[in-house]
C-alpha cells in the first residue's frame, strides 16, 4: 500500500459543453460506453495503492455521488480509509480559472490533518488516462522531493493534454523553470507538457495553505511555481496516453479515439483496469435486422437498427430502420423507427421519434440535451 494519500479536483465545470456540464462537474460527463470522466483518475489512484482519496465537489455533486456511493466499485469502501467527499469553495464568487484552488484544500484542512502519510497524490478530475503512479512515488522518495510535477512530451504526440503550464528540466530532471502558456510568446515553449497531475508533501502542503489561505483563490501550480527556487521541484515523465476534456469537440474526438484499438488498449485492456459503477444489464440484444459496424455498444441496450462508427451507453433501444451514424447515445436513450443521427451527441434519457433526422458534422457536433423528446 502506498505512503500517500490522494485528492481529485472534480469540481471543474465548462460552457464549453453544450449543456452537457450544465447540471454535472466535467468529471461526471458519461464517456465510453459505461464510463464516467472521473472514473480514469479515481482508478489510477487506486491500481497505485492509494487507499484514501478525496474527492473536492461543486455544488452540483448529486451525479458524483449517484455514480460513487460508498466507493465499493473502486475498492474504497473500508474501515480505515476509503472515499472522502470533499466540498470545494464556490467558485462562482472568484472566478473558474483555477485548477487547484488553494481555497479547496482549506476548506477540507481536516481531510489533511487527520492522515499521518508523508505525500499526497492530486489529480484534475477532467482528464482521460491510465497511469500507474508507483514509479513516481518510489521516485519522489529517493530523490527526497518536496514537489513532483507529472509531464508528458509532446513533440510528436497527438494527444495533447491541453495543459497551460510547460516544465524546462535540468538533466536530473529537476525543475528549472515553470512557463505559463499565456505568458510566452511564440513558439517558445518547452515540450515538456505538465498533465495536472502531482505529488507533494503532506506537511509542506500544509504549510502553504497556511501561508496562502489569505490570498483568496490562488492556484497551487503558482505557489509551486512562485518558490520553485526554495523547493526541491522534480518532474516525472509519462508515455501514457492521457488527454484533457474541456470543449465538446475535445469530447467527441476523445470518444471517437476509443474506436481504435490501440487506444482501448492504452486505457483499458492493459493490467491496470479502469473501474466504474457496475450495473447488472442483460446483455445486448441484437434483432434479425441490426447492423453494427465499427462501434462499441455497452450492456442492457435492444438494437433493431444501423449503427455505424458510433458509441451507445447502457440500457439504448434502437429501432428497425434508425441509422446512427459518428454519434455518441448516452444511457437510456430511445431512437424510433427511421429516425437518424450523424455526427450527434444525445445526452441521457433523449427520445428521437421516427423520421427525425439530427446532423452536425466533425467539427460541430450538434448535442442534444438530456431528457429532450423530438
Amino acid at each position: 500500500m502506498s505512503n500517500a494519500i490522494g485528492i481529485i479536483f472534480a469540481n471543474s465545470g465548462s460552457d464549453n459543453l453544450q449543456g452537457l456540464a450544465l447540471e454535472r462537474p466535467i468529471a461526471a460527463v458519461p464517456f465510453g460506453g459505461r464510463y464516467r470522466i472521473l472514473d480514469f483518475a479515481l482508478s489510477s489512484m487506486v491500481n497505485s495503492g492509494i487507499r484514501t482519496i478525496g474527492l473536492v465537489t461543486p455544488h452540483q455533486y448529486r451525479p458524483l455521488l449517484d455514480h460513487l456511493g460508498a466507493g465499493k466499485d473502486w475498492f474504497l469502501e473500508r474501515k480505515d480509509g476509503g472515499l472522502f467527499i470533499l466540498p470545494g469553495v464556490m467558485h462562482a464568487l472568484t472566478g473558474n480559472k483555477h485548477t487547484f484552488c488553494i481555497k479547496d484544500l482549506e476548506n477540507n484542512l481536516e481531510y489533511l490533518q487527520k492522515d499521518f502519510v508523508e505525500n499526497v497524490l492530486i489529480s484534475s478530475g477532467d482528464q482521460i488516462f491510465n497511469i500507474n503512479f508507483r514509479d513516481t512515488l518510489e521516485e519522489h522518495k529517493d530523490k527526497h522531493a518536496d514537489v513532483t510535477l507529472i509531464y508528458k512530451d509532446n513533440n510528436n504526440s497527438d494527444n495533447d493534454p491541453n495543459s497551460e503550464i510547460f516544465l524546462e528540466l535540468d538533466e536530473d530532471r529537476r525543475v528549472s523553470n515553470i512557463q505559463d502558456k499565456n505568458g510566452v510568446e511564440g513558439n517558445d515553449l518547452s515540450p515538456s507538457q505538465f498533465v495536472n497531475i502531482l505529488l507533494i508533501r503532506r506537511e509542506l502542503l500544509l504549510e502553504i495553505i497556511k501561508k496562502y489561505s489569505s490570498f483568496g483563490c490562488i492556484d497551487l501550480m503558482t505557489i509551486i511555481a512562485v518558490n520553485r527556487g526554495v523547493l526541491k521541484v522534480f518532474g516525472s515523465p509519462t508515455s501514457s496516453l492521457i488527454s484533457t476534456i474541456r470543449t465538446i469537440k475535445d469530447y467527441y474526438d476523445r470518444s471517437m479515439d476509443l474506436l481504435n484499438l490501440n487506444v482501448r488498449e492504452q486505457l483499458w485492456l492493459g493490467v491496470d483496469r479502469t473501474h466504474t459503477k457496475i450495473v447488472d444489464n442483460p446483455p445486448t440484444k441484437y434483432t434479425s435486422k441490426a447492423k453494427v459496424q465499427n462501434s462499441l455498444i455497452a450492456s442492457g441496450c435492444t438494437i433493431a437498427g444501423e449503427v455505424i462508427n458510433s458509441i451507445v451507453f447502457r440500457g439504448v433501444i434502437l429501432e428497425q430502420g434508425c441509422r446512427i451514424q459518428n454519434s455518441i447515445i448516452m444511457p437510456k436513450c430511445h431512437i424510433y423507427a427511421n429516425a437518424q443521427t450523424n455526427f450527434t451527441i444525445l445526452d441521457k434519457s433523449v427520445r428521437v421519434h421516427g423520421e427525425n433526422v439530427l446532423k452536425g458534422s466533425e467539427s460541430h457536433p450538434l448535442v442534444i440535451l438530456k431528457k429532450t423528446v423530438i
